[in-house]
């Protein structure tokens, strides 16, 4: 069996308990396990002309590679190109995009950086799985310096439609970069269809059934592998904090009140204002849920020195406290605005209380709180997902209220609706979900895509042309 190598830009800890590592970490970490394997990644730490070398140790099966960055090129790749360029423009937020060509250097000089830190350790037959958007160019770093074996990308954000793409100055240079790539996974077939569209439109690559595309002298594949979560894990969880003193807790707090929950990490794609609107709009506009429901938005602080971030950190806090000041009771205030992270069996307890759970981002490569949400309910009396349709969870997750995050009023009726659905239509639509949550699971998933990466076998560089049944989008 080939050694399965993983790249990402932040690599767990192995004492980091599965826990607060969260899903993605563990799945990672117990495919290393089984086959023996390498994570590489940054170490989080910077220092002026670092060594070239990476940190190496191993722990059970799994050997662990840190890299050291310089300040100034970590600042470029992360908070310049990957964070103030890509993540924007994935995201649909144009006006907040910003392009240096100095952070473009940047970005592609710790791409060079790392494959370089990354060659000797490799071995002719690794498979590596090289994770999101912070490495689009590793791949064809590491082929210019002679590995030939297989190499898959997972981009976990979403892929944007060529309309949008084509306001990147640098977007011909990363698609290119894509193209080194044996297997390209992303979340969703919208996805898909958006980068395949911009290859055959914009490019003049071919694109033949199953997702295979030409580009140059290079065959590749494109396909979505949406991303699941460890749904065991949550129902345990969930079932485990019956009883339990955080739950007691909460449901003294709440006093026989119904519970609205949203978890999202603080971050303008998240679409807060508007879901603080809205709630504020179902109490405006149903003041028959006045006293009788509490929503509780949990929302962890997230790159808390960019600007764009603290003043939405600003904007929430007046947005609450109008609320709380407008509807506030003695004996109970509306919203619970919490800054920070809660452990998952924590948070397992609070998607049980909720009789609504509230994912309405403006836009999301899955957002697995949605499928967290749904595992965590009580099968004899679940709540209600409310969900945003630019989410890629609302492919898969039919049970839900769909809503535009977009629409204040059209989101509070939905908030109205989930609060006054009888039970059998919530058990009804909680079946379809969690159906779907157990069958697609984190496991799954990286499953799935290793065993597809390892069946494609080493096409870098092969110029066979499939042209027969080659199709424009």
């Amino acid at each position: 069996m080939a050694r399965l190598v993983i790249v990402s830009n932040r690599v767990a800890s192995p004492k980091e308990r599965a826990a607060k590592a969260g899903g993605l970490a563990v799945a990672l970490r117990e495919a290393l396990s089984q086959r023996g394997g390498l994570w590489f990644g940054w170490s989080g730490e910077t220092e002026v002309n670092p060594p070239d070398a990476p940190k190496v140790f191993r722990s059970g099966r799994v050997t662990y590679a840190l890299l050291n960055l310089d300040p100034e090129d970590q600042r470029a790749h992360y908070a310049g190109y990957a964070n103030g360029t890509l993540w924007p423009l994935c995201h649909y937020r144009l006006g907040l995009l910003s392009f240096r060509k100095a952070d473009w250097e940047g970005y592609r000089r710790v791409n060079e950086h790392f494959a370089r830190a990354l060659m000797p350790l490799l071995k002719p037959d690794d498979i590596l799985w090289v994770h999101d958007y912070h490495f689009i160019p590793l791949a064809a770093e590491l082929r210019k310096l002679g590995f030939g074996g297989r190499i898959g990308y997972f981009h976990h954000i979403p892929w944007p439609t060529p309309e949008v793409y084509l306001s990147l100055p640098s977007h011909a240079a990363l698609v290119d970069d894509l193209s080194h790539y044996d297997l390209v996974g992303l979340q969703t077939e919208n996805d898909v269809r958006a980068l395949l569209t911009y290859i055959s439109s914009e490019i003049r690559g071919w694109i033949a059934p199953g997702g295979t595309v030409g580009l140059k002298d290079r065959r590749f594949r494109v396909a979505a592998y949406p991303i699941g979560i460890d749904a065991d894990a949550f129902v345990s969880d969930a079932q485990k904090s019956v009883g339990k003193d955080e739950e007691r807790r909460l449901n003294e707090s709440l006093a026989g009140r119904m519970l609205a929950v949203g978890v999202d990490r603080l971050d303008y794609s998240k679409g807060l204002p508007g879901k603080f609107a809205a709630f504020g709009e179902l109490l405006r506009s149903y003041p028959e849920h006045r006293s009788k429901v509490t929503m509780m938005q949990v929302a962890p602080l997230s790159r808390s020195e960019v600007a764009e971030y603290q003043a939405l950190r600003r904007e929430l806090e007046e947005l609450g406290g109008a609320i709380n000041g407008e509807f506030a009771e003695f004996d109970w205030v509306p919203l619970r605005y919490l800054n920070r992270p809660f452990q998952r069996a924590t948070l397992a307890a609070i998607y049980r209380r909720a009789r609504v759970g509230v994912v309405t981002p403006l836009r999301d490569g899955m957002n697995l709180v949605a499928k967290e949400y749904v595992a965590a309910q009580d099968p004899e009396n679940p709540g209600v997902l409310v969900l945003s349709r630019f989410a890629g969870a609302a492919d898969e997750l039919k049970g839900s209220l769909l809503v535009n995050p977009y629409d204040i009023e059209g989101m509070a009726a939905a908030m109205d609706r989930a609060l006054t659905m009888p039970l059998a239509e919530r058990q009804e639509r909680w079946r379809s979900n969690m159906e779907t949550v157990e069958t697609n699971t984190i496991h799954h998933w990286c499953q799935r895509f290793i065993d597809e990466l390892t069946r494609i076998g080493d096409t870098f560089g092969e110029t066979s042309d499939p042209r027969a049944g080659a199709r424009p989008l």
